[in-house]
Formats: structure tokens, C-alpha cells, sequence
């Protein structure tokens, strides 16, 4: 079974910096992409980062490109998000998923993990 499990949320001043980690595991399809969504209180959820499975793709929402860099250590089976000059607006609760693109389409989700920006 997939399992996707975020870490390295917490509380930052505005203009500071955090990394997500995802940490992937039984995956046994190839390729994929890897997403950050988050979702602010009142507000639906937002698609921030994917990644390929290679790595060697990258694609960034308007609002964190920039700022925000998405990354992978295939040996480590993790995705990372650095997240820098991180604004009050950028607070949410961060989901990573897996997208499985080959012989059918099904997303796996990890259970979040909180950024909070303010001073």
C-alpha cells in the first residue's frame, strides 16, 4: 500500500523559511507525479508544487513561485518543499500526494501538515 506521510510544518515569522518532507513508500508504479496542495481555513484546497517522479519536472502555482522550491532524494524516497520569505497568506495546512498516472488515475494523500506565518 501507498503511504505518504508529511512532516516539518510549524510556526514562522512572516519573511522566514521552512522545508516540508514527504516520505513516500510502497509505491510500485513509475512514473508519477508528487504534489503539495494546501488548504487555508474557508478556502478551498490550492495546488502549490508537483514534481515527476524523475525529478526532472517541475511546475510551481503563480502565488509561491519564486519563493518556494520543490525537490526529491529518490534514495530516500522524500519530497522536499523549501518554502522561503513565507507570508501571513501562505498559511495553511500543507498536503502532499501521490498521483498514480499509469494503467488508471488514483491519488494518495498524506494527513497534512500546519504553517503557520505571523509575527
Amino acid at each position: 500500500q501507498v503511504h505518504v506521510v508529511e512532516s516539518g510544518g510549524g510556526l514562522v515569522q512572516p519573511g522566514g523559511s521552512l522545508r516540508l518532507s514527504c516520505a513516500e513508500s510502497g509505491i510500485t508504479f513509475d512514473p508519477y507525479f508528487t504534489n503539495w496542495y494546501r488548504q487555508a481555513p474557508g478556502k478551498e484546497r490550492e495546488l502549490v508544487a508537483t514534481i515527476s517522479s524523475s525529478g526532472r519536472s517541475t511546475n510551481y502555482a503563480d502565488s509561491v513561485t519564486g519563493r518556494f522550491t520543490i525537490s526529491r532524494d529518490n534514495a530516500k524516497n522524500t519530497v522536499y518543499l523549501q518554502m522561503n520569505s513565507l507570508k501571513p497568506e501562505d498559511t495553511a495546512v500543507y498536503y502532499c500526494n501521490v498521483q498514480r498516472v499509469v494503467l488508471f488515475r488514483a491519488d494518495y494523500w498524506g494527513q497534512g501538515t500546519q504553517v503557520t506565518v505571523s509575527s
